[in-house]
């Protein structure tokens, strides 16, 4: 709507009850895949699944092996706690980096994950997990090549309402 009708981008996340960071966020995501002139997404509901629960299990238990088998070389972890909750402060770039993180975590008695459900999270697979301290968080993961290239962790509460309202209203 921006682009084309030159709505601006405060009307733009007004309308979809957004943040106007993350409808800038989405826009810029949108016209980098425009400009990638490529499909985006080229798993199968079944593959991505699958791709989902081994990345859970794998940075769950730290596990180096599986982890470096889903990663690709270039991938990284962007993570947003509003400044409310624990997040990493920076993004976290390259395999090696990133599966060190995990492998960290993984020791901590506190970080044990679990898993609520998997979901389709602005267009890429992921899933709604609850972390230490009860904190609900989202995970997309970005994948190209059958590879994980990115993984976006929200732990924002303000960005999470809506996911919190509907799984209560899926236990009611």
């Amino acid at each position: 709507m921006h682009d084309i009708f030159e709505t601006p981008l405060n009307e733009v996340a007004a309308t979809l009850e957004r943040e106007p960071a993350a409808v800038r966020q989405l826009a810029s995501r949108a016209r980098r895949h425009v400009r990638e002139a490529r499909p985006r997404f080229t798993l199968s509901p079944q593959s991505a699944s699958e791709l989902v629960r081994a990345f859970h299990e794998a940075s769950t238990k730290g596990d180096i092996k599986m982890l470096s088998g889903i990663l690709a070389d270039e991938v990284a972890v962007f993570s947003d706690g509003g400044g409310k909750v624990l997040a990493f402060r920076n993004v976290v770039r390259g395999m090696d980096r990133v599966i060190r993180l995990f492998e960290g975590l993984a020791r901590k008695a506190a970080y044990r994950p679990r898993l609520l459900c998997n979901v389709m999270i602005d267009g890429l697979p992921g899933f709604v997990s609850i972390d230490r301290g009860e904190v609900l968080q989202t995970t997309a993961l970005e994948v190209r090549g059958g590879k994980i290239t990115a993984l976006y962790i929200v732990r924002n509460p303000d960005k999470l309402r809506h996911v919190e309202a509907l799984l209560a209203e899926q236990t009611s």
